[in-house]
């Protein structure tokens, strides 16, 4: 019997691991939580499914975004402009960037990047904290530039 150049693991089978942990996914939970009861409180009495499937749809096509972007860079093509990704996160987009980012390990070790991309998803945040309180920050800014001019 010959012995074979193939590293012993390569024998078996392997197990499918996801490319990102489940305690992310629980981060991305946490981060929706805020948004999620600021478009309730906004939809009340209305019909919620249109606000949901445009975010949903933003989300969906900024996550392929990213794929397409991750295949460009490996195939050596023209990428997807990172402002393009960044302007799909700030309509919207950020949860599908979020997890595309794990899943694809893509735009995850750019600073310059992901500061931005954290910047647009606290805006989203504090926007949604902000209509929650009835715009109490947005209105106290306003008074102090107020004064501030006089």
């Amino acid at each position: 019997m010959k012995p074979s150049n193939a590293p012993r693991s390569a024998s078996r089978p392997q197990k499918f691991r996801p490319r990102f942990a489940w305690s992310q996914v629980g981060v991305l939970a946490i981060l929706l939580l805020i948004p999620a009861c600021a478009l309730g409180r906004l939809t009340s009495g209305s019909d919620i499914r249109l606000l949901l499937g445009m975010f949903l749809s933003l989300s969906v096509f900024a996550f392929f975004a990213y794929r397409s972007d991750k295949r460009r860079a490996e195939a050596g093509e023209w990428r997807v402009p990172e402002a393009t990704l960044h302007a799909m996160a700030l309509l919207g987009g950020w949860p599908g960037a979020f997890l595309a980012q794990r899943v694809f390990r893509h735009k995850t070790s750019k600073l310059s990047f992901l500061f931005i991309f954290w910047c647009v998803v606290g805006i989203h945040e504090y926007l949604a904290v902000d209509f929650l309180l009835d715009w109490r920050f947005s209105r106290g800014a306003l008074q102090f530039l107020q004064q501030q001019m006089a």
